[in-house]
């Protein structure tokens, strides 16, 4: 498929103050679009300046939620090239939400291509502060007008880029996680493994109550038995419980995080016992009770590694490693930023250079 390419006539101003970015309210110049008919599968793959869309009331996307999305970063090094992090990982996951929503596969390579020229394009976009990047926004919707509930017959796919902060306000500082045990974000079966829209839908009223309770993000457990722990929010979760780290494992309604796979591999090439097992919440509390809960955290693109200080399960209140950060927590994330900013060799292969 070729790639057209329109330049704006109008650049926007580019943010002067990096450390006031915040996270995903800017966006660059130009995005890509590609549409999907049955007629003509993908096609119309073209750079244009970023705009508004044009879209029925009726799009089958605003109805039944035919949506998946991913999230990844470019990063600029001191020396100014500008690099991607695992970018194929993101795409072959998107294909994976793409038919678990009944979505038509794309062509993984040539959309790594067209990513790479869109942020050649807005390079000048991607900040030079440390800590910063280029947060990338990929993402289907279903355009069919028609109020039939049903897969849809049109697609449009799209990419919006925006220069984007920490994450989280404080940085690298312990969040405090509330253990939800009422609603039930995912089962297995249903839609946990695909980024889609819905999944975070699901999620929005137990964040609420968490907020009012004082806690930044919700611990999910499984939607089945109600204890075993799955998620962090929007991010993987470790536990460190003696010399063992635990993280659950992919039972279909987990993400499979890309940043959590990367954690995985550098800590076992550390030599450490990495578990990917189910893990009861009793048996945190245990743990926690024992002096054997070392430290916590979890993993995600937006945020890379975030370190969890306290735990809320019931009346229990379990503060983890003195509301500190803990010591595989920040080794971790100094590898991980260090592979992704340019400042600690790439052994595993993982960086895409840009320019």
């Amino acid at each position: 498929m070729k790639l057209k390419i329109e330049l704006t006539k109008h650049p926007k101003e580019k943010p002067s103050d990096e450390t006031k970015l915040g996270f995903g309210h800017i966006f660059t110049d130009h995005m890509f679009v590609m549409d999907w008919e049955e007629s003509l599968g993908w096609h119309d793959a073209k750079i244009v300046p970023f705009a508004p869309i044009e879209m029925s009331p009726a799009a089958t996307c605003l109805h039944y939620g035919q949506e998946v999305f991913e999230g990844m970063k470019a990063y600029r090094t001191e020396d100014g090239e500008i690099r991607l992090f695992r970018p194929e990982e993101n795409f072959k996951r998107m294909n994976i939400s793409h038919d678990r929503i009944c979505i038509p596969q794309f062509d993984e390579a040539f959309l790594l291509e067209a990513l790479k020229k869109l942020v050649e394009i807005d390079a000048d976009w991607v900040p030079h502060t440390y800590g910063t990047s280029l947060y990338i926004r990929p993402f289907t919707i279903g355009t069919e007008e028609s109020l039939g509930a049903h897969s849809s017959t049109k697609y449009k796919f799209m990419i919006i880029m925006s220069p984007s902060g920490a994450y989280y306000a404080g940085g690298l500082a312990p969040v405090k996680i509330y253990v939800e045990t009422k609603y039930v974000r995912a089962t297995p079966g249903g839609m946990g493994f695909a980024k889609t829209g819905g999944n975070y839908a699901a999620s929005l009223k137990a964040q609420d109550v968490a907020a009012e309770e004082g806690y930044s993000q919700v611990l999910w457990l499984d939607g089945v038995h109600r204890k075993y722990v799955e998620e962090v929010g929007a991010m993987n979760v470790f536990f460190v419980i003696g010399d063992e780290v635990v993280t659950p494992s992919l039972d279909g309604s987990i993400l499979s995080g890309i940043t959590r796979k990367s954690a995985i591999e550098i800590m076992r090439s550390w030599g450490l016992k990495v578990t990917e097992r189910e893990l009861d919440i009793q048996e945190l509390v245990d743990a926690y009770k024992s002096g054997n809960l070392r430290e916590a955290f979890g993993t995600g693109t937006a945020a890379v590694i975030s370190p969890i200080g306290e735990l809320k399960y019931g009346d229990l209140v379990m503060q983890i490693n003195k509301n500190e950060i803990g010591e595989i927590s920040q080794k971790l994330y100094d590898e991980l930023t260090g592979i992704q900013w340019g400042k600690r060799d790439d052994t595993f292969g993982w960086i895409v250079k840009v320019k």
